[in-house]
């Protein structure tokens, strides 16, 4: 940035010029180097003798500088003072004056001698000095909500001409009032240097509004562009006029968890303590401004308070919503019953609201509450029952175990699938499972228990006729039923006895069936005779009734063959 100022400051006092009651003005940077023209580089007559550089000093009087004889290359210096190692002459005839400062301010005369004129061209030099970057100093620690109070001092240093001082709060100027915004305005120049310093205070009155105002302060300068501050808030102090009280968890509380009570002030800074209003009590809490109910029970549910120690009236309150369920299912545990009795079965619940039911058996859903009128088999299981309100869920189980006196349901028989056996099947009902007895010897087959429904299989090979029973027994009764099975050898030989009358039945079939192809082929050669013997007599040009003759011997022929 400074860089760029002294290109721009040295470009001014390179190129810049102005006129100011008709005199020629330069402008420079301060500490770099001024060049003064002499009119403007029209300054070397033909019959110039000699070109002199004066300037005006600080009383009114004139200091004589330096004198460039034309026919002699150096300038002989005559200035005593500050001047002496300073300045010098170009080849245009401009005094050049290095390590510009403000003393510099002031006419330097370019006086032309000739033989036949002598011309003299004044020019004024400015020295400028851009300012420091801003610094806000004295800042306040905190404003006071509707009170004037020094926020801070804005300040910037080492400038020429002075600077310009601009507050803003969010990017927008704050003017003088005199009332809610005071503004003062302070310039001081460096003794030695001459250079300004400025300073500008700033007194503000502050609301609530401002907890999030950012203030900066802006330096304005001719030599460039704006400066400006990194911006600075203030924390705004102003009493408490509402409190909130707020219940975590927001969503649903169920008994056993901790619910925390967060009471919130407006002001600022917050009160030290705060008091909350459990159950009729008034607690008193320092600090932190939470309140926590551990454990919660439905006896919780209600509404809290929270207010400020020296005003209860400030005040907030919250309701606090415990949910809750209880569940209990008669029976429980291991039911047993027999086999065609009822069972009653009771559900008694108690919940903050209606929960949600489910019904499940042996892991399977249920579409509703199981009817036990008349107990069956099939009955027997795992029944669940699960009830859910928001966040709690509670279940409850009995394992049904229905007994019952085994009772065969049906005994068959059936040949193998190889036909070289027969197999036996036993089905019964009965629980706890029947075993089963045969009254032959015989392979016992793969058995199954479904539901209090059993099956039994036995393979026999029996030689003679058989009586067979098939006996089920469990520690309740038993039953038995009784299967006539014929031998397999008087089987085998009643086959054969139906295998003759069978044959005759294949070969009068067959004989049949090729009779037919016979006469068929028989037919295929008449016709074929005919049709040739009809042909001959085309070529002999009989007439049609010879050969309507011949078509009728050979239709009495066939007719012979067909009988």
């Amino acid at each position: 940035m400074h860089a760029v100022v002294r290109f721009f400051g040295a470009f001014l006092a390179a190129a810049m010029f102005a006129q100011a009651s008709g005199m020629q003005k330069v402008i420079s940077q301060y500490g770099e180097t001024i060049i003064v023209p002499c009119n403007n580089g029209d300054n070397k007559p033909s019959d110039l003798i000699f070109t002199k550089w004066k300037y005006t000093k600080d009383d009114g009087s004139s200091g004589d500088l330096l004198v460039k004889q034309a026919q002699k290359d150096d300038a002989k210096i005559s200035a005593t003072d500050g001047y002496k190692d300073r300045i010098n002459i170009t080849v245009n005839s401009s005094l050049r004056i290095t390590k510009a400062t403000l003393g510099d301010q002031r006419v330097f005369t370019c006086m032309v001698v000739s033989i036949n004129n002598l011309n003299e061209y004044p020019v004024e030099v400015e020295v400028r000095k851009r300012p420091s970057a801003p610094e806000i100093k004295n800042k306040a620690s905190q404003l006071e909500n509707d009170k004037l109070t020094p926020l801070g001092e804005c300040v910037t240093t080492d400038a020429n001409p002075p600077a310009e001082i601009i507050w803003l709060k969010n990017d927008k100027t704050l003017l003088n009032d005199n009332e809610t915004v005071i503004i003062t305005l302070t310039t001081t120049a460096d003794p030695v240097t001459g250079l300004s310093s400025t300073k500008s205070s700033l007194q503000y009155t502050a609301g609530k509004q401002d907890m999030t105002s950012q203030f900066t302060c802006l330096v304005r300068h001719v030599t460039g562009p704006d400066q400006v501050t990194a911006p600075v808030a203030f924390s705004i102090h102003y009493p408490t006029e509402k409190v909130n009280l707020q219940v975590v968890p927001a969503s649903t509380v169920k008994e056993g968890d901790n619910v925390t009570l967060k009471c919130q002030a407006d002001g600022n800074p917050p009160p030290t303590s705060l008091n909350f209003h459990v159950k009729g009590k008034k607690v008193a809490v320092t600090g932190s401004g939470v309140y926590t109910l551990s454990g919660v029970t439905r006896a919780d549910s209600g509404e809290y308070k929270c207010s400020l120690p020296d005003n209860d009236k400030i005040e907030a309150t919250a309701t606090v919503t415990v949910t809750y369920l209880d569940l209990s299912l008669i029976p429980s545990g291991r039911v047993l019953k027999k086999y065609g009795e009822p069972l009653e079965v009771k559900v008694e619940k108690n919940s903050s609201s209606e929960p949600t039911v489910t019904w499940t058996k042996d892991n399977g859903k249920l579409d509703k509450q199981p009817d036990f009128s008349k107990l069956t088999y099939g009955h027997a299981g795992l029944y669940v029952c699960e009830m859910s309100v928001a966040g709690i869920k509670r279940s409850a189980s009995f394992h049904l175990v229905v007994e019952g006196i085994p009772v065969i349901t049906r005994l068959t028989k059936q040949r193998s699938a190889d036909g070289k056996n027969k197999v036996l099947i036993c089905e019964a009902e009965g629980s706890p499972q029947p075993n089963v007895q045969w009254s032959v010897n015989g392979t016992i087959g793969e058995s199954s228990y479904v539901k209090g429904k059993a099956t039994y299989r036995l393979t026999v090979v029996p030689s003679t006729n058989l009586t067979v029973t098939c006996q089920v027994t469990n520690n309740l009764g038993s039953d038995s039923k009784t299967i006539n099975v014929s031998s397999l050898i008087d089987e085998q030989k009643q086959a054969k006895q139906d295998l003759p009358e069978d044959e005759d039945k294949a070969k009068l079939i067959v004989g049949v069936v090729v009779g037919l192809i016979v006469v068929a082929a028989v037919v295929g050669i008449i016709y074929w005779l005919y049709m040739k013997r009809r042909q001959g007599s085309w070529k002999t040009g009989e007439k049609e009734m010879g050969t309507s003759e011949e078509s009728k011997k050979l239709e009495e022929n066939s007719h012979r063959q067909d009988v």
